[in-house]
């Protein structure tokens, strides 16, 4: 099992309310499983993920990355945890303009966790550019590309650390449909190549049926919509 969350409540106190968006949802994800999150707008899918990749802590429950518990230990070890262990990819691309998409891809290995060298770490950004189509595209910087070749760009960065899981949040949202078949083919590939665990919220029944599960978030838990 690459990922075991249990009873997870998350509540946000607004000035006149009290918003339970989480309330005990629970979920297990095995090796190179790939899982549809689906549900209305506003059901908590994005902070579901968010819970899920050490980003927002939960008001009670446990979320275990291989074998690894994020909740109940300092920041320094969630971060490292998180770093070594999990890819995110979002709707938005969160590219740094200035940097160049090498440079952008290899942010993550910046924080130390694999100990690669500077040129082990050039390398594979290069390598991983290569397999998302951008080989020829090293020297360019972000604003440079279309959003789809921006989003190839955070699928690579995402891959840098060889995550054993990636959390994806809408990552087709901000793009036409024939660009967003493109990257959800080229993540599924990916999934497989690196046997990676995938986690994805999705508003597309299509994409959500070419999942291994399909999983609704509704009234604050989670529920096999294929029964």
């Amino acid at each position: 099992m690459i990922l075991e969350a249990t009873d997870l409540v998350k509540v946000y106190k607004l000035p006149h309310a009290r918003v339970e968006v989480l309330k005990g949802a629970s979920l297990t994800v095995n090796p190179g499983e790939r899982i549809a999150i689906v549900g209305r707008s506003g059901a908590g899918k994005s902070t579901l993920l968010h819970v899920l990749g050490g980003l927002d802590r939960p008001d009670a429950g446990q979320v275990v990355v291989d074998g690894e518990p994020l909740y109940g230990r300092s920041q320094r070890i969630r971060t490292a945890i998180r770093a070594a262990k999990i890819g995110f990819v979002f709707q938005s691309y969160h590219l740094l303009p200035e940097m160049g998409i090498l440079d952008n891809v290899m942010l993550p290995a910046m924080t130390g966790v694999t100990r690669m060298t500077r040129g082990q770490m050039r390398a594979r950004a290069a390598s991983l550019l290569e397999q998302v189509g951008l080989g020829d595209r090293l020297t360019h910087k972000p604003l440079e590309l279309s959003g789809g070749e921006q989003q190839r760009v955070a699928l690579a960065r995402a891959l840098m650390n060889a995550p054993a899981l990636i959390l994806a949040d809408e990552p087709t949202g901000n793009l036409d449909r024939s660009t967003g078949g493109q990257i959800m083919e080229l993540l599924f590939k990916l999934s497989l190549t690196e046997r990676l665990a995938l986690v994805m919220v999705t508003h597309s029944p299509e994409t959500a049926a070419l999942c291994d599960r399909e999983l609704e978030l509704s009234d604050g838990l989670l529920h096999d919509r294929r029964g």
